[in-house]
Formats: structure tokens, C-alpha cells, sequence
């Protein structure tokens, strides 16, 4: 790699400990004003602090997120369908390579939908932003997306969708966690970081995903909603920190967001007087 292609991913992995955590905060690009990020800038501006990265579209990153804020950023420059559409899989490159610069983002993101109607079109899609990207030193994150059709996410499925990733070329995957995970590890060339997916049912679940994932060699998270739509998302971002950088176990993950959120509930309180 060139210095300028290493040094934009040690932005997002973390030197010191080969890990990173990503805030994804791009839900709105098909799901529209989703639960608790309605207001973008609101949602993200505690948060920033304790993230390594943003991965947002650049509508969301030039109207809510502080310029002065030296956050690397992950573009989604992926969409074309709505959750109301036909079919999620049908998505183009939204976003140009001069625009991606002009924002100086520090990587670009889009899905991939292997085995749904337009699993051709996203990979050739990936095909050609990997070349643009490679042009100027930015590194690409495929996204093994799930369309609603397809609820497979298997080993066999992840280890297939993540590895046509890598042979495409991007630098990062983002892909679910799954049972034998470290399957989908081994046979992935590139650096796997973990989906949140949706809320689950309680932050321990969220921090137990967290923490399976760094075990069986995930290098990081990119959480959204099991971070910003807790009660307590500051105390919740610390505790997958915790996990992610230092290797904190799950229950001592858990007691750090217990004994947190008694502190972000006593600032709400004193901000809502």
C-alpha cells in the first residue's frame, strides 16, 4: 500500500491496539429519520468523542457534524432504495470520488448483496470505487448487506459474501457476527469489523456481540443503534470501548456501563431542570 492508503486506515484501526470503534450513523440513507437519530446532530455530537470514526453519507456529514472535530470519516456512497422499495439490493454508487475528497473522508463504503436480484450490479459497483479509491490512496469498507429477501447469515454465507469482497479489492469488510465466526476470519484476507444490526434486547447483549466478535478476531464494531438508541449511549460507547481497546470482559464491560450511567442520568437531569 501506498503511505497515504496505510496511514488512512490507521486512522480507522487503531495502532495501538489493532482495533477500532466505528459509530454508523448512515441508517437514514433507506430508512429515513430512524428512532432516536431523527436529529442527527443531536445523536452524534455527545458521541463523538469516544468514537474512532463516523461512517455517515454526506449529506448527514455536512449539515450535523463539526468541521472542527478532527473525526475520520466513512462515506456510505451506496444507496438508490428505500425500506419502502422492492428491493434494497438495488443500489449505485451515490456519490463521486471529487466530492468524497472535497470532504476529506478517510474511507468509502458501499453494500455488496451477494445472492439477491442485484448481487452483479453492487459488485461491479465495488469493482469501480476499489479503482477510484486506489487512484487516490482511500481505502474502501465493503458492506456485506442482507436485503429482506435473504436472512441468511450463516458461516458458509459470510465467509462467501466476505471473501468475493476481498477479492474485489476492499481494503475493510463489515459484515454480522455468526456461530464459528473465526471461520469467516480465517478465510477473509482483509480485516473484518462487526455489524451492530438492529437494537437487541439489552445493552449486555450488545457488549456480549461486542466482545464474541473481538475474540474470534474481529478487529472492531461500527454500532449504531445499539450505542444511540440506549437510554445511556455516552456510558454504552465507553463500554464497548472498553471491550474493543481494552480488553475488558463482558461483566466488567457491563459494571463500567452501570456505574457510568448513574453519571449520564445525573447530567440529563441536571440539563432537563
Amino acid at each position: 500500500m501506498d503511505w497515504g492508503m496505510k496511514n488512512r486506515l490507521a486512522r480507522i484501526i487503531k495502532p495501538e491496539t489493532g482495533r477500532g470503534v466505528m459509530l454508523a450513523v448512515d441508517h437514514g440513507y433507506f430508512l429515513g429519520p430512524t428512532e432516536r437519530l431523527e436529529v442527527p446532530r443531536k445523536t452524534i455530537q455527545p458521541l463523538l468523542p469516544y468514537a474512532d470514526s463516523l461512517m455517515l453519507t454526506r449529506g448527514v456529514l455536512r449539515t450535523s457534524v463539526d468541521a472542527n472535530f478532527p473525526i475520520p470519516i466513512v462515506l456510505r456512497v451506496s444507496g438508490g432504495s428505500s425500506i419502502i422499495g422492492k428491493d434494497l439490493s438495488n443500489e449505485k454508487i451515490t456519490t463521486s470520488i471529487k466530492d468524497a475528497i472535497r470532504l476529506n473522508v478517510t474511507a468509502l463504503a458501499l453494500s455488496i448483496f451477494v445472492g439477491a436480484r442485484y448481487e452483479h450490479e453492487s459488485l461491479v459497483s465495488l469493482a469501480k470505487l476499489v479503482n477510484e479509491g486506489e487512484e487516490y490512496g482511500i481505502p474502501v469498507l465493503a458492506v456485506t448487506a442482507i436485503g429482506k429477501e435473504l436472512e441468511k447469515r450463516d458461516e458458509r454465507y459470510l465467509s462467501l459474501s466476505c471473501r468475493i469482497a476481498a477479492e474485489f479489492g476492499a481494503h475493510l469488510v463489515k459484515t454480522y457476527y455468526c456461530e464459528n465466526f473465526e471461520k469467516v476470519v480465517n478465510k477473509c484476507p482483509v480485516p473484518l469489523i462487526i455489524a451492530g444490526g438492529p437494537k437487541l434486547e439489552n445493552e449486555h447483549d450488545a457488549l456480549q456481540l461486542t466482545y464474541d466478535a473481538i475474540q474470534a478476531g474481529a478487529v472492531g464494531v461500527d454500532m449504531g443503534r445499539n450505542i444511540w438508541q440506549s437510554d445511556y449511549p455516552v456510558s454504552m460507547i465507553k463500554a464497548v470501548r472498553a471491550i474493543v481497546h481494552e480488553n475488558h470482559t463482558v461483566k466488567e464491560a457491563h459494571d463500567l456501563f452501570n456505574k457510568l450511567k448513574t453519571t449520564e442520568q445525573s447530567a440529563k437531569t441536571a440539563t432537563s431542570v
